[in-house]
């Protein structure tokens, strides 16, 4: 049956890969992924060959229609990301909302993501948690960090290592010093690292030591101020 997959793949280390995955990108009649060269290296150490097509934020909105189309007319699909669950800040929801208004079969497939190991390490309250992803660059950006220093759940917020430790100054600025964050960074990798604390407290880390990898800051929830008292690890 024609059907949209959605392949979760490694944010790191690669035995994270489903045997799962790895069977539904062996047998799809076409791979769309967000960078051939990096799904190439995915592929080529599983030993899968199959067709690719080029698939990102640059292109998407112009083809999803016709490879819902293509699909339509009785082809598999399979669409990945660089790293994680395609649409979790990454090139996927254009496409999957064009296969569900299109009548075409979407399924997902479990699997890696970034922000789940990240939350569960920080300690804080999981039972709800909001997922903001990554914070508006310029415009709009301390409206949004002045609405989450309000916020009663833990919040997930993802961010570049070149633009980390200004956003820690401005969360400190804006929530207090004392707010408590859990910060990880290259997660499954070989150097991955989880600091918890205060703002203040990461905000002096990171002047000394140098952001590098993907990171994941979790905010604790305004009523869990002071709560806490965790030491970095």
């Amino acid at each position: 049956m024609s059907k949209l997959f959605v392949v979760p793949t490694p944010v790191g280390n690669l035995e994270d890969m489903t045997f799962r995955a790895i069977r539904v990108l062996k047998e799809v009649d076409l791979i769309l992924a967000e960078d051939t060269r990096t799904t190439g290296f995915l592929l080529k150490h599983y030993e899968i060959q199959n067709k690719m097509q080029s698939h990102h934020k640059f292109n998407e909105h112009k083809t999803v229609e016709a490879i819902a189309r293509k699909i339509l007319a009785g082809e598999t699909v399979a669409l990945v990301s660089d790293a994680g669950t395609p649409g979790i800040s990454d090139p996927g929801f254009l496409l999957v909302r064009a296969c569900v208004h299109a009548g075409v079969e979407v399924e997902c497939l479990p699997g890696a993501t970034a922000f789940v190991p990240a939350l569960v390490n920080s300690g804080f309250p999981i039972d709800r948690f909001c997922f903001e992803g990554f914070l508006p660059i310029k415009k709009g950006r301390k409206t949004r960090l002045e609405e989450l220093a309000k916020e009663t759940r833990s919040v997930v917020i993802y961010e570049s290592p070149y633009r980390v430790l200004k956003t820690l100054k401005q969360m400190a600025e804006i929530m207090g010093e004392e707010r408590e964050a859990s910060i990880s960074r290259e997660i499954s990798k070989l150097h991955e690292e989880t600091i918890r604390g205060s703002l203040k407290k990461l905000i002096s880390h990171f002047c000394e030591n140098e952001s590098r990898g993907e990171f994941v800051i979790i905010l604790a929830p305004e009523n869990n101020k002071g709560k806490n008292d965790f030491q970095a690890c």
